[in-house]
């Protein structure tokens, strides 16, 4: 598919679960609990993959992405994201045209990870070895690329190479800064964590431990684009500000999650990915049935 039909199959919202939930949830599960999403409406199901380095570590992207192909009939597979840092280009090229082939019209290949002091070149120079090999490998096959860019340097170099981004944890007012730099045409995928808690307090504490990532004192390109955004020292502590918990995360009853999701679009996105937050697969779908009625 093009960019216009992809930005047509996905319709508003999509789905993004945690690598560790779909980790510790066994795969009957997790065929009954996507056939149920697809069921209440949601376009599309994302999830993600470790960096390289991590020891948490996570189901393989591609096999992970075939039982959510094989599990429903019409639901958008997203890769948010493919680790580059850890698959070689050309297999990460004959994976995605793969399940493109065999799936037509239901991969989006998110992108995004490269190690290394200069990671932006870095993902470049992957992209070329990306496309060489598709010159070469299943040259027929054609699937929606898109890059986790978070900064200007990342959103040009998406706009150049890539059908768009997927900005991972970010507040509204990013989502508007991407459109703008991206323009009309690029694919605009923003993930949004959230959570059905009425209690400020309880719902705060379900996001910090997400916000910190296991990361303390560290300036990660997360940390430094929340700087860019008006974030400081205060805001990015290890507890993590209510004022940015509350940026990046959308808590409360139905009718306030909701006017957070459609803020999104509001922004300029094509197509924004419900992360609930909850203990376990089963949990996190049911807080997507609460919300979907209130979607359509």
């Amino acid at each position: 598919m093009d960019v216009e039909e992809t930005r047509g199959a996905l319709g508003g919202f999509g789905v993004w679960i945690a690598p560790m939930t779909l980790l510790g949830t066994p795969v009957p599960v997790q065929r009954e609990q996507f056939a149920r999403i697809e069921r209440l409406g949601y376009r599309s199901l994302w999830t993600g993959e470790p960096p390289a380095a991590s020891p948490v570590g996570g189901r393989e992207m591609f096999a992970q992405l075939s039982v959510v192909l094989g599990a429903t009939e019409r639901l958008i597979a997203g890769a948010g994201i493919a680790n580059a840092g850890v698959r070689h280009p050309v297999a990460m090229h004959t994976a995605a045209a793969t399940l493109a082939e065999a799936h037509p019209g239901r991969l989006v290949l998110g992108l995004g990870g490269h190690p290394g002091e200069r990671p932006l070149a870095g993902l470049r120079d992957y992209l070329d070895a990306m496309d060489e090999a598709a010159s070469r490998l299943l040259p027929g096959i054609r699937y929606p690329r898109v890059l986790a860019a978070l900064g200007p340097k990342a959103h040009r170099l998406a706009a150049e190479r890539a059908d768009g981004v997927h900005p991972f944890l970010q507040p509204v007012e990013h989502t508007e800064i991407a459109r703008e730099a991206l323009g009309p045409g690029p694919l605009l995928v923003p993930h949004q964590a959230l959570v059905l808690e009425p209690d400020p307090g309880a719902a705060r504490e379900r996001m910090r431990g997400l916000l910190r990532a296991g990361q303390r004192n560290v300036e990660t390109p997360y940390t430094a684009n929340y700087r860019r955004l008006g974030y400081g020292d205060a805001d990015l502590a290890d507890d993590r500000s209510d004022r940015l918990v509350d940026a990046t995360l959308a808590w409360g009853e139905e009718d306030a999650v909701v006017r957070r999701l459609r803020a999104h679009l509001d922004a300029g996105a094509d197509h924004v990915l419900l992360h609930p937050l909850a203990h376990d697969l089963v949990s996190a779908v049911d807080q997507l049935e609460r919300l979907a009625s209130h979607l359509r």
